[in-house]
């Protein structure tokens, strides 16, 4: 096997018995990437910033932990930051996000290349990028998911070892689902946003894509943590999470939602996720149906919540400060030009709903009854966590979808988040595992959720799942 197709874990055994070194391991990644990215398109930028970094050694701390793919919001000293946007063209920030300082010091190469993504994340597919569309390793002709689609396809496609993405609604989950990997949305307050360009402030977390669940526990403890420079981080010592994975859930009540399986959804999926569901309950979990009677709010209250959000971030992007800025002797024209032309049709589109749901006499009725309504969401999985150790639910309703089959139709996208987004509203942590793939071939995902700061249930029971089924050491044809 190829050193790009291992997991960090074993590539991590390699470093340490100095098997191999970080710059075997960056050229074997290079050729993956030569080889497919014409096809799969997973990174971005890549003519202007393909090199080798030039603190590579052959021992020590510093190559500890194999190269690690990010994101293209997440800001990175030295390496463009563009959020896939014509806005932030040319965007190099002077620091790191605190994710990728945690990452350094624990002695992980950075790896040069961005990931692709929808502009500010705003999608379910990524192709709202700025940059080009990428695509499903699983099937070139499908969506890879959003917005952290490039990190899925690298990681699935054998171009990544693991990757950092950012999930606002389901974009760590979804494109797992889709690609066959495992992503993690942690607890809000669990991972610093710090570095994280903004998309929703109380909706966004930062989170590991990853080749399987103990990679997962390994990232996840690395990023975690207590950040002075994010208000929203909180104080809590984080657990070792390699310890949940005890390849054991006897005994544990899993509660399976009724209104995640209604008339109407993709019979193939339904019968996926009910085959996994058989499974935990073979190795001693015990399933019971239960109710979260808000869920059918969740996709139009974070609409609203994030839509307002993003539109008051994004405010910033005017041409004076950050990227790209049209030609104008005006400077009230030049900010018009510039938000006209420097964002996508999607941003724009966000942007004028959440400014509409923020404007005066329409924030009553529209942004706080939202917050309202987020309460109750949240109030359903309190009462459910009372009585049972963990949800499981699809991640999506149904597998990768052609590209181009939903851009013109932005309800039917948005509703690709149905079950993703309810855990971001709660604040809560959840993981996508993979648990099978449709009669075409395309991967479906496992949705796991727990209650607040309680990775270590969904490491445990995905551990478990994992080890006794097969799906996660499937590979894509390229």
């Amino acid at each position: 096997m190829e050193l790009n197709q291992l997991t960090a874990h074993e590539l991590l055994d390699k470093l340490k018995t100095k098997e191999t070194d970080q710059k075997v391991v960056f050229d074997s990644l290079y050729k993956r990437i030569q080889k497919v990215e014409p096809k799969v398109k997973a990174y971005v930028r890549i003519k202007e910033e393909k090199t080798i970094p030039s603190n590579l050694q052959s021992e020590g701390l510093l190559n500890e932990l194999p190269p690690i793919t990010i994101k293209d919001n997440i800001c990175t000293e030295g390496l463009n930051t563009e959020c896939c946007s014509k806005i932030l063209e040319g965007f190099r920030p002077p620091y790191d996000a605190t994710v990728i300082t945690k990452l350094k010091n624990a002695g992980a190469q950075i790896f040069p290349l961005k990931a692709n993504m929808d502009e500010f994340a705003f999608g379910s597919s990524t192709e709202n990028s700025f940059l080009g569309a990428t695509a499903n390793p699983w099937d070139l002709e499908c969506v890879p998911g959003g917005s952290s689609g490039g990190c899925a396809a690298a990681v699935s496609a054998d171009e990544a070892i693991w990757a950092l993405g950012s999930d606002t609604g389901g974009s760590i989950r979804q494109p797992a689902s889709f690609c066959a990997v495992v992503g993690l949305k942690p607890t809000y307050g669990r991972v610093s946003r710090f570095g994280l360009i903004a998309f929703a402030s109380s909706l966004d977390q930062i989170g590991p894509i990853t080749k399987d669940v103990l990679d997962a526990a390994i990232l996840t403890k690395i990023i975690s943590g207590y950040d002075a420079n994010d208000s929203t981080s909180v104080k809590l010592d984080v657990p070792d999470y390699t310890k949940s994975l005890t390849n054991d859930i006897r005994g544990l009540k899993i509660g399976v939602p009724k209104e995640y399986f209604i008339e109407g959804m993709d019979l193939e999926i339904k019968s996926i996720i009910e085959e996994a569901i058989n499974k935990l309950e073979t190795l001693g979990a015990v399933s019971q149906q239960i109710s979260l009677p808000h869920t059918e709010y969740a996709v139009p209250v974070y609409y609203i919540i994030a839509t307002a959000e993003a539109s008051s971030n994004l405010a910033r992007f005017d041409g004076v400060q950050y990227g790209f800025r049209a030609k104008s002797n005006n400077l009230i024209q030049m900010y018009k030009l510039t938000r006209a032309q420097g964002f996508g049709e999607e941003a724009k589109r966000r942007i004028l709903l959440g400014t509409f749901a923020l404007s005066h006499g329409y924030y009553d009725a529209y942004y706080l009854r939202a917050l309202k309504v987020r309460t109750l969401i949240k109030q359903d999985f309190d009462q459910v966590f009372t009585d049972f150790d963990c949800i499981v639910a699809p991640t999506s309703p149904s597998a990768a979808f052609k590209i181009g089959e939903r851009t013109q139709d932005p309800l039917k996208m948005y509703l690709s988040d149905i079950y993703t987004i309810s855990a971001n509203l709660a604040g809560i942590p959840a993981i996508s595992i993979p648990c099978g793939f449709t009669k075409k071939g395309l991967p479906v995902g496992l949705q796991i959720i727990a209650k607040p700061f309680n990775e270590e249930m969904l490491f445990r029971v995905a551990h478990t799942f994992e080890q006794n089924t097969q799906w996660h050491k499937l590979k894509p044809k390229l």
